[in-house]
């Protein structure tokens, strides 16, 4: 008897395995093959715009995937930072042999997880309520809990033009069982699709035709507990290149026999990733589109072509590359396909991604209609606590669209729901300066502790740095620069040059192009450069992040208004059609989720506050 059995062994199958498990659960991860663990069978990265921020939250809450992508990256590049620190946002070149191979040995060394080989073939329910899983050599376990990662392998199809094979990524087996159980227990499916790009030999690249793409000299690391010694010393470069008119012309010319124009695909594919022959159409102004040319491994010699997704035939492909300047006489180790799979509308879930057909039944990933690698972990490791705590009789742990972009994500998902693969955007969050890749720690860390990953020892490391941060704090809104100090020459060459009367320091560092650790040397306080960061960020914004904090909390008011579980929409007059179809469909849990229905216009809120206003006063006078 299990307490928490996750199907599937992906970034959302790993997280919300380790989850359960380090809360102590006993917990059993199904997968197809171990040697397939969190496996990258498209991209070999992690992070980038939002994603990365995600991957800081999954650490600070106690999760693996921070950790792993620092000590098994190739390259470090923190994006965006001509900008607001609102929008950075760190992306590794990941080494994806290695890091398949140290989330394996996590598993398998993590006390109270069983990982177990082997296909589900479906899941054991009564009475709505889940039991647990028959295996496919029919073997029943039993849990309290049960969390779907299928990723995109529920009734998988991989096209390349015209040939249609039934297979999920790297020609692992699919399933058809859990998804036709999933309809029959009155889930609404629907089909997705994504592809990926042609993988090259290396040796094969002329890189002198291409601009070369350094990481950053300064590495920023996902995981607060990371040390630089303990990740690449030389880092890999990945280099850019760009389609031609050549290009495009052949594209244009076989649009045909690409699947998803020629009537093969179903499924929706993603908007902001787009196979190559969907962006030349959609964008027929661009006279070139950016090809990233991407190391996979230290043990490889092939070349992912970041940019370059298509199923068009694999002589078509060959054509298409050697009209990129620096593939010309590249050779291809893998061809490009589309992938095609059902995931389930995920306004059928609780903010805890509980199912609401199905008690103790949890979906994360792909399946709830996300793509990305990041999305899938930051899902997995909330449905992994939550089973956990499901499986302990708890409430559950939710993320409010003010903590994390974790919290925007499945409020969006649940809330909204998504006709295409879902992507985490910084503008999808209205609160994104709260929710920045430095202060997830902050946010999330004594979450993490109160669930029972993160470990005592992590959280005191995180108490002493804010401890630490307060002090400094105080010092230099108490240190003041006067002519005659040494850190007056500072303020000088940045161009400030009247503080006659002197100026505290904490002043001095809301001006442009001034930096807390432009004066850190002359303060004697030794703390990592991290949360010097951190204060100084704070410091910089704290208008703006005080006025998103208030608008933060006017929200919350609206959360506080409780919809019944039961509540007919049909007895509430005045309620737009469309609005009570919406409401009556997704069921929102409270005002704040029932104004993030699309459908759902302000007059209709209006409304239901008054309905429920009346029900409360009928209920109170009985």
């Amino acid at each position: 008897m299990y307490d928490v059995i996750v199907i599937g062994a992906g970034h959302a199958g790993v997280e919300a395995a380790l989850a359960s498990a380090r809360q102590h659960m006993k917990t059993a991860m199904c997968t197809i093959s171990i040697d397939k663990i969190a496996m990258m069978p498209c991209n070999p990265s992690i992070g980038g715009p939002a994603k990365g921020i995600v991957v800081a939250e999954i650490d600070a809450l106690g999760g693996q995937m921070g950790i792993t992508a620092d000590k098994t990256a190739l390259q470090f590049k923190m994006l965006n930072t001509n900008k607001g620190p609102g929008v950075w946002s760190l992306r590794v070149q990941s080494d994806k042999l290695e890091y398949s191979k140290m989330m394996k040995e996590v598993c398998l060394a993590q006390e109270n997880l069983d990982v177990i080989e082997s296909m589900v073939d479906s899941i054991i329910v009564e009475d709505n309520v889940v039991k647990g899983v028959v295996l496919s050599n029919q073997e029943r376990l039993l849990s309290k809990a049960v969390v779907i990662t299928t990723g995109t392998y529920m009734r998988a199809k991989i096209m390349i033009s015209d040939e249609v094979r039934v297979s999920g990524p790297d020609n692992l087996p699919t399933s058809n069982a859990i998804s036709d159980q999933l309809k029959d227990c009155g889930f609404r499916l629907f089909r997705l699709k994504t592809g990926t790009p042609p993988r090259v030999l290396t040796s094969s690249i002329d890189f002198s035709k291409t601009t070369l793409q350094p990481g950053d000299e300064r590495r920023y690391f996902f995981s607060s507990t990371t040390k630089e010694e303990d990740t690449i010393k030389e880092q890999w470069p990945c280099y850019l290149t760009y389609t031609s008119a050549h290009t495009h012309d052949l594209i244009h010319l076989n649009l045909s026999k690409s699947s998803m124009y020629s009537g093969v695909v179903e499924g929706v594919g993603p908007r902001y990733c787009p196979s190559i022959e969907d962006k030349v159409v959609r964008f027929s102004d661009k006279e070139r589109h950016q090809i990233f040319l991407e190391p996979q491994s230290v043990h490889l010699n092939t070349t992912y072509v970041q940019g370059f997704s298509t199923s068009l035939p694999r002589d078509v492909q060959e054509k298409m590359l050697k009209t990129i300047p620096g593939c010309e006489n590249a050779i291809i180790t893998e061809y490009a396909y589309a992938i095609e799979y059902d995931a389930i509308e995920p306004t059928q879930l609780y903010p805890s991604l509980e199912t609401r057909l199905i008690k103790g039944l949890f979906c994360a990933g792909q399946i709830n209609g996300t793509s990305g690698y990041e999305e899938a972990a930051g899902q997995g490791i909330i449905a992994g606590i939550n089973a956990g705590l499901y499986a302990q009789g708890k409430d559950p742990l939710i993320l409010g669209r003010d903590e994390a972009y974790i919290g925007v994500m499945i409020d969006d998902l649940i809330s909204k729901g998504t006709l295409e693969p879902y992507r985490l955007l910084t503008s999808r969050a209205e609160y994104r300066l709260l929710l920045r890749h430095d202060n997830a720690d902050v946010r999330l860390s004594s979450k993490g502790y109160e669930v029972g990953l993160l470990s005592q020892e992590r959280y005191e490391m995180f108490l002493t740095e804010q401890a630490q941060k307060q002090s400094l704090l105080e010092l230099i809104s108490q240190r003041r620069i006067t002519s005659k100090d040494p850190m007056a020459q500072i303020l000088i060459e940045k161009g400030y040059t009247n503080f006659q009367e002197g100026i505290l320091i904490i002043e001095a560092i809301r001006r442009p192009h001034i930096s807390l650790m432009d004066f850190m040397p002359f303060l004697e306080v030794n703390m990592h450069e991290r949360v010097i960061m951190q204060l100084e960020i704070e410091i910089k914004y704290e208008g703006y992040i005080q006025k998103a904090r208030k608008e933060a909390e006017k929200v919350k008011v609206l959360e506080t208004w409780k919809i019944p579980s039961d509540f007919d929409y049909a007895l509430v007059p005045h309620l737009s059609i469309e609005g009570r179809q919406k409401l009556s469909t997704i069921k929102p849990m409270t005002i704040a989720q029932a104004t993030k229905i699309s459908g759902v216009n302000p007059a209709d809120i209006q409304v239901l506050l008054m309905a429920l206003t009346s029900k409360t006063k009928t209920v109170n006078s009985q």
